[in-house]
């Protein structure tokens, strides 16, 4: 074996032994929060691509929408037909705000999506829930922000 060779595999190993101590020093698992924000399109289709990841690793998830509702959605279709045994589905919303045009039904959907959520992230034995679309309920305030985060890193350091 060359030097150089002989060099690489002793960094490796150095570096597996790092690796292996902290793994070994973790105390359990911890939540994990990722939050996908700004302008235009993405930022659902990350998300659900987490869940498709989810289910390929057969890891019970959910979806909370605090927007849309009753509209018949490809990733609705898609998760409810072929994956309902590993990923709940919940629409809680009444449609886009400006077409609903009603504050108070819109607050009442918001926070029943809401209650929804934390019901399934209190669940231990979903491994993920995504919450679709809260950033708009956040935005036009038929949530509370401080309300959300506090929960959100509470649960996410048990």
């Amino acid at each position: 074996m060359s030097t150089e060779d002989d060099r690489h595999k002793e960094k490796m190993q150095k570096i597996k032994a790092a690796r292996d101590k902290m793994m070994e020093d973790r105390q359990g698992e911890k939540g994990l929060i990722i939050v996908h924000t700004g302008p235009g399109k993405g930022k659902s289709s990350s998300g659900f691509g987490m869940i498709l990841r989810c289910i390929a690793h057969e890891m019970p998830c959910a979806v909370v929408q605090f927007i849309k509702g009753a509209w018949d959605t490809g990733e609705r279709r898609l998760l409810t037909e072929n994956f309902g045994e590993l990923c709940q589905f919940y629409a809680m919303g009444e449609g886009f705000t400006w077409e609903t045009q009603d504050k108070t039904r819109d607050i009442a959907a918001a926070r029943a999506g809401w209650e929804k959520a934390k019901e399934l992230i209190r669940d231990e034995s979903i491994r993920m829930v995504l919450l679709d679309e809260i950033n708009i309920a956040l935005r036009y305030e038929y949530l509370d922000l401080d309300e959300v985060v506090r929960f959100c890193a509470t649960k996410s350091r048990t």
